[in-house]
């Protein structure tokens, strides 16, 4: 397990309530560490681990990078996504050329949806309670 030193690239990513600390290792073999854990560990749905990848296909450097994650808030689909902006965000850090590329693949961009909140006399954010006239 490799722990954050000087020649990583630091970058934080948000989603929803979550917030990922992603340090970025350019000399590596693809190892994913996050909070102590692998990748699989950490998240065992397939689809989540394919999602946090993205920015690392954008970029080509699947096998090259090694990343050590802190990630804590929210549910696991938006620690996913957090980690995913922090690594675009580490990514372009670590090689500006690859902006572009990242841009347009809407890595860069936080996320800012998150759960409206509840009104008083209502059931729910949108959802009234039902209304009987007699």
């Amino acid at each position: 397990m490799t722990q954050p030193g000087s020649n990583r690239i630091y970058a934080t990513g948000r989603r929803k309530s979550a917030t990922a600390r992603v340090f970025l290792s350019p000399t590596g073999t693809g190892q994913i560490i996050i909070n102590r854990r692998t990748v699989e560990e950490y998240f065992p749905l397939e689809s989540l681990r394919i999602h946090l990848k993205v920015p690392l296909d954008v970029a080509e450097a699947t096998d090259q990078m090694d990343l050590w994650v802190t990630v804590k808030g929210g549910g696991t689909t938006g620690q996913a996504g957090a980690v995913r902006h922090g690594l675009a965000r580490a990514l372009e850090k670590y090689n500006p050329e690859l902006r572009p590329a990242l841009k347009k693949a809407g890595l860069l961009t936080r996320d800012a949806r998150v759960k409206e909140r509840k009104k008083y006399g209502q059931r729910g954010a949108r959802a009234r309670f039902q209304f009987s006239k007699r």
